[in-house]
């Protein structure tokens, strides 16, 4: 089973030899250039815990495209730790280390949380270092570890078959500094550290880890899978801006596929919002991109943020309703409110998760993920695409509002049931898309286009929670249902309904005047198109 623990580190480089020294390595390997640390603020010692050999494989595909993504992967040997490791990046010098056991193959939960960014691609080893690590503890008065403070002596050894023209050294050696933070340490004390660090003359590491350092210095590396879209010019024309938009959608539907499958909090909503922001885009810049090529890839992201809605919409719910039920005094809740509703939750939970699992293994997922990547990497523009900024985006923007008020104001003339809710989720859609294209617009259209999406937020902000309110009466019902079955009162389900068919008649009072907020009659000129 894989453990995950949170690594708050900085790197620190020593020089290849002490400067005006004579040829060679280090000596004591580097421990002499060490300060003395206890003059740091709160640390009362420096404990010394001897040497350890770590030997570490790092695994890759030949286009490197886990590194491309500041992932590491590795099989270690040696150490307390030893087993598998892989690294997500969380902020700087932050990352989620991911162990499993030692093994000879890549274990199964460590393969799932690259899958997105593999797929089938064939992972194999890219660099073996062989590091000796003398480690020493850094402790205050009462004996407490604050902080653990490695010196490095690493040898670097490329792997990778093919990389580069064969020019170049294929191996490389340097000693560094590693200074990690304890469990529940205060970062401040790093700062204390890296200053007592910088006094001495130790600079902080160029690389941000030891694979980038040793890609960098051993044999030329071969094209990165990301090279193409780091070297991208500056976003000049229309296509440049919704290609740009597009390709931070797919980057954020790969990413967020690994935290989905760590459970982290909000990623299936944020997956299915990417997954959304694409499919939107390809409808609203038809004129930059090609329908037909698109059309295909619009469709399989309808069916992916169709497949996460289970989960998520289980999860809004379940929050919903635990945050109505909580509201309410004790005399209220009658019968085993708590209890079934969690009862209620967690064979949803367990269920939507399941089913969000098996659509992320699936071969139409993975196919899915192919077909854009090979769409962004030869988009099919149009003639639109080549047109300004200014004046071609605003155009698509004006359409997606004006279908917008035109479902908004066909709701208004409802009466209030089951025709005008339909009505308003429609409306609610159209407004997401209004959004959404003026996201992708900011960049080229700067303030105009946030303040629009801004209004266009308001809107939808009213409209999600009147559908919340319908999606949330449909599964109340059936709580009450469940409890009168079982012999239970369903007096409590009855009144969150009736609180909820008030709630939903609030936001469709509320909303004529946030849309008549929202309205502006020359939109296009306040976006800055003609």
């Amino acid at each position: 089973m894989a453990d995950t623990k949170r690594e708050i580190e900085r790197k620190y480089e020593l020089p290849v030899r002490p400067a005006g020294g004579d040829e060679g390595p280090l000596p004591d390997g580097g421990r002499a250039l060490l300060p003395d640390l206890t003059k740091v603020r709160a640390v009362s010692a420096v404990t010394a815990r001897g040497v350890t050999e770590l030997d570490a494989v790092y695994h890759d595909t030949s286009d490197l495209r886990l590194t491309a993504d500041s992932l590491t992967l590795r099989r270690r040997t040696g150490g307390a730790d030893e087993g598998w490791h892989l690294k997500f990046p969380v902020g700087d010098g932050v990352r989620d280390e991911i162990q499993a056991p030692l093994s000879d193959t890549l274990p199964d939960e460590l393969a799932a949380l690259v899958r997105s960014r593999v797929r089938g691609t064939r992972l194999t080893p890219v660099v073996r270092l062989r590091t000796s690590r003398a480690t020493s503890l850094l402790v205050d008065k009462a004996g407490r570890t604050l902080a653990e403070v490695a010196l490095d002596t690493v040898h670097a050894e490329r792997l990778l078959a093919g990389a580069g023209s064969g020019a170049g050294a294929r191996t490389a050696d340097w000693t560094e500094i590693e200074v990690e933070l304890a469990e529940d340490g205060d970062p401040a004390l790093l700062d204390a550290v890296e200053k007592v660090l910088r006094k001495a003359g130790v600079r902080p590491a160029s690389a941000a880890s030891k694979l980038a350092r040793a890609l960098a210095e051993t044999a030329p590396a071969t094209t990165s899978h990301k090279a193409a879209k780091t070297s991208e010019r500056a976003p000049v024309t229309a296509g440049d801006h919704v290609l740009a938009y597009l390709r931070e959608q797919a980057d954020a539907i790969v990413s967020y596929d690994a935290a989905v499958r760590r459970d982290l909090p909000d990623s299936v909503h944020q997956l299915r919002v990417a997954t959304r922001r694409m499919r939107s885009a390809f409808r609203t810049y038809k004129k930059v991109l090609d329908r037909d090529a698109s059309r295909p890839i619009g469709a399989e992201l309808q069916w992916l943020a169709g497949e996460l809605g289970v989960d998520r919409d289980h999860e809004v719910l379940a929050e919903r309703l635990t945050e109505r039920v909580g509201a309410h005094d004790t005399t209220l809740l009658l019968g085993p409110v708590h209890a079934r509703l969690r009862i209620w939750d967690a064979e949803g939970r367990t269920d939507a998760r399941a089913g969000t699992l098996a659509v992320l293994d699936s071969a139409r997922y993975l196919r899915l993920l192919d077909s854009m990547e090979a769409l962004l990497a030869d988009p099919p523009l149009l003639d639109g695409a080549g047109r300004k900024p200014a004046k071609a985006l605003p155009r698509a923007i004006v359409k997606d509002y004006e279908r917008l008020a035109g479902r908004v104001e066909h709701a208004l003339t409802l009466a209030p049931g089951e025709e005008r809710d339909l009505a308003l989720h429609d409306a609610r859609k159209a407004a997401k898309r209004a959004r959404y294209a003026a996201d992708a617009a900011v960049p080229a259209l700067g303030k105009p286009a946030k303040r629009f999406s801004k209004r266009m937020k308001a809107v939808q902000s009213v409209l999600g929670d009147h559908q919340d309110s319908v999606v949330a009466r449909d599964a109340l019902r059936d709580l009450a249902i469940k409890a009168h079955a079982a012999g239970e009162s369903a007096f409590t389900w009855g009144l969150l309904y009736g609180e909820e068919e008030a709630r939903a008649a609030d936001r469709e009072r509320e909303l004529p005047c946030v849309w008549r907020k929202s309205a502006d009659p020359k939109l296009r000129t306040a976006l800055g198109g003609l």
